[in-house]
Order: structure tokens, then C-alpha cells, then sequence
């Protein structure tokens, strides 16, 4: 097994001599392009709005779903949101400024400490995961109410891997919205797509966290590092046996991790759940005509 790599997406391409594999490398010129246009047909053309909110926490995630609103709308139709904590890292506000001020996209940053503290003082056995589940949804609440103040729609910015992995608060502020254009494309593919698209640096190239405890890594969270995830990722919803993933240079407990979290966090993917009595229920029966 050797490991070489490729220059049109920086993504490191391990290869199994004799044997075909995945290959989480993109054509990033092209994914671009597919990415604006969806954005434009979902926000504009389905929905018919022109202008569109990104809650902005300083991480790649949300800087890349921004360089491509930019991209799709305009950086006047763009509007960023800061929504710090108290706890945030200040980071966090530093790397959002960074984009706000490159792309010269409106902004606003509003504050949610007192709106989580208010009710976090309710209950005396409040948890540091509680909180930051509360953050996550507080944020939320505040970007689809801007939303409609400006009579925009808010953008997610989950990437696939955290998707696939639960590694999210349900809906979140990343997760719940309307439109989102990184949901299929893992960790390491948006990493590539940053540099593509001119993120800064000290985005790109940093630790992931989602910054809701204080001290948190994903990665240290996940118990793998994205870059190994994804490779056993892709392999795994591919159907390849785990035998031939471990002949990729992965042992038996990194496979048994990556297909556990997948395996658990299904219900996470799916719309709540509901009972099916008739004949036309809605995303069992009815679908729109693009659904089918």
C-alpha cells in the first residue's frame, strides 16, 4: 500500500495495488459550479427568495457555505451571523471577522449568552452537553428569525461526515435549515473545497470544533481523525467488505467505531418520525415532482 497525492484536490489517495477503491478526491471546479447553481435553484427558483443567512462560527464548515453563497447570490444578498457564547472561544468571533471582512458580506453578531442562561438557571443539574445542546438550538432559533426579518433563507452548513456520524446537535443551527449545500460532501472533501475557494488559512488548517464545551475537539470527541473516517467512510456505504478496508491500512477497531456511529445516529437523518394511516402521506406518498 502506497500513498500518493492528488494535486487537483489535496486530498492524500492511499492505493491498494491489483484492487479498485474509492476515492474521495473531486473535480473542485465543477463542484463548485454544482453547488452555486443548486443554491440558486433551491433559494431562488423553488423558493423564491434572493437573499440568504449564514450563521458564521468561525469554522470551515460555515466559511465555505458562505464563499459559495457569495458566489450564487451576491455579497450584498449574503448576510452573516456571529452568535457567540460567553464560553466561545475568541477564535471563533476572530476567523468569522476574517471572512466577513474578505468577502464584505453585511453582518451582525448578537449575543446568546442571556438567552441560554435564562433558562440554564432554571435547572440546577444542567450538564456542559446540555448546554451546548442548548447553544446549538438557541442559534437556530435566532437565524431563522433573521431570516425572516430580512426575508432571507437560512443556509445549513453540516458537512457529511458529522451527518453520518450524529456528531451534531438535532436541529441545530447547522442542521435544521431549509437549504444546505455541503450535507454530501465529507469532512475532507470540504477541507479541499476551502482551498479551492481562497478560505483563510488559519480557518482551514485548524483543529475542528464545534466550540459549545470549552476544550472540545471533534476529533478527540469522535475517537478518529476525519481524514481516516472518511476513507472507511466511503468504502463502508459503497458495500466493500470490512476485511478489504482493513487491507486499506485500517484495523478492526476503527471500522467497528466508523459503522457503529453510523449505525446508532440513523433516526438523526430522518424526518420525525410519524404514522402512516392514509395513502398520500407526506414524504412516504407525496413527494414533489423533483423527489421522484
Amino acid at each position: 500500500m502506497s500513498e500518493t497525492l492528488d494535486r487537483s484536490a489535496a486530498l492524500p489517495i492511499l492505493r491498494a495495488e491489483g484492487r479498485p477503491r474509492k476515492s474521495l478526491s473531486l473535480d473542485l471546479a465543477v463542484t463548485t459550479d454544482f453547488l452555486v447553481a443548486f443554491l440558486r435553484d433551491e433559494v431562488e427558483r423553488r423558493k423564491g427568495f434572493k437573499r440568504v443567512v449564514v450563521p458564521l462560527s468561525g469554522g470551515i464548515d460555515s466559511a465555505v457555505t458562505i464563499y459559495l453563497a457569495v458566489r450564487a447570490f451576491g455579497a450584498k444578498n449574503v448576510h452573516a451571523l456571529r452568535l457567540p457564547y460567553q464560553t466561545s472561544h475568541a477564535d471563533s468571533l476572530a476567523h468569522a471577522q476574517l471572512v466577513i471582512d474578505a468577502l464584505g458580506v453585511p453582518s451582525e453578531t448578537v449575543d446568546i449568552t442571556g438567552m441560554v442562561d435564562g433558562y440554564a438557571a432554571l435547572e440546577p443539574t444542567m450538564t456542559p452537553h446540555r448546554l451546548g445542546n442548548i447553544m446549538a438550538r438557541a442559534r437556530m432559533i435566532i437565524a431563522f428569525d433573521k431570516a425572516a426579518e430580512l426575508g432571507a433563507v437560512h443556509l445549513g452548513t453540516g458537512n457529511k461526515t458529522e451527518r453520518l456520524f450524529g456528531y451534531y446537535t438535532w436541529h441545530d443551527v447547522a442542521d435544521a435549515a431549509p437549504v444546505n449545500p455541503l450535507g454530501d460532501l465529507f469532512k475532507t472533501q470540504v477541507r479541499a473545497l476551502a482551498e479551492h475557494l481562497g478560505v483563510p488559512e488559519e480557518i482551514s488548517r485548524k483543529p475542528p470544533s464545534a466550540d459549545l464545551v470549552v476544550g472540545q475537539s471533534d476529533e478527540t470527541d469522535l475517537g478518529i481523525s476525519y481524514g481516516r473516517a472518511d476513507t472507511i467512510l466511503i468504502h463502508h456505504l459503497a458495500g466493500f467488505e470490512d476485511a478489504y478496508i482493513q487491507g486499506l491500512g485500517f484495523d478492526e477497531a476503527e471500522i467497528k467505531l466508523v459503522k457503529g456511529l453510523v449505525a446508532r445516529t440513523h433516526w438523526k437523518r430522518e424526518l420525525p418520525i410519524q404514522a402512516t394511516v392514509s395513502s398520500t402521506a407526506i414524504g412516504e406518498f407525496y413527494l414533489r415532482p423533483v423527489d421522484y
